[in-house]
């Protein structure tokens, strides 16, 4: 277990079609790529201290970033936001990675939503699941502002190779530790997805 106070940072992308005046992620991701509009959300994510994080059962960090998105603007940063990995939800089988952020947009508040769901479908959906995010555009400061537009944003495997270039330990005051602290994380992140994949399927 790493030191309280020492933490992971890294940074993440994720984009795809995305349409105003949908509500629905799916229709709003169609009508996006048809229309050739594409919102792309750049995030820094920060967890300052693996011990807490791995304690806190909603498993929440810190995320900033920005959002580009042509009817809104390039390059959006954000005011604040909510980053949550593998929280537990209302359906026991089910876990949530979440992604919000509040934006300013030409004087008007928006807050974008996202959400990945883990859960165990018939099928190899494990990258898919992990790699989705349902995603919703609210025209005011948090999510129960009316939806003023949706889609899909996804994780490529570029965008993958990229997120995993830029993990960097926060704190740590020897390799040991450092090393520590990555395996914490690998350790909580595999062992989530284990657990909802694999070992509930295991024969007793």
């Amino acid at each position: 277990m790493s030191d309280s106070g020492v933490g992971i940072t890294f940074r993440e992308t994720m984009k795809g079609g995305f349409a105003l005046g949908e509500t629905d992620p799916a229709a709003g991701e169609k009508r996006g790529k048809a229309e050739g509009m594409v919102l792309t959300m750049n995030a820094s994510i920060e967890i300052p201290d693996m011990r807490a994080f791995l304690a806190d059962g909603r498993h929440g960090g810190k995320i900033s970033g920005e959002v580009a998105f042509p009817p809104l603007g390039e390059n959006i940063p954000a005011r604040s936001g909510v980053f949550q990995l593998f929280s537990p939800t209302e359906n026991a089988a089910t876990k949530a990675m979440v992604y919000e952020l509040l934006l300013d947009s030409r004087g008007t508040s928006y807050y974008l939503a996202g959400r990945k769901e883990v859960r165990d479908d018939p099928g190899l959906d494990l990258w898919t699941d992990t790699t989705t995010l349902f995603t919703r555009l609210h025209k005011g400061s948090d999510k129960t502002a009316p939806v003023a537009g949706a889609g899909i944003l996804t994780l490529g495997l570029d965008d993958l190779a990229r997120l995993v270039s830029t993990v960097r330990v926060t704190g740590a005051k020897s390799l040991e530790e450092t090393a520590m602290v990555v395996g914490d994380f690998g350790r909580f992140f595999l062992g989530k997805l284990w657990d909802s994949y694999v070992s509930k399927n295991k024969t007793p």
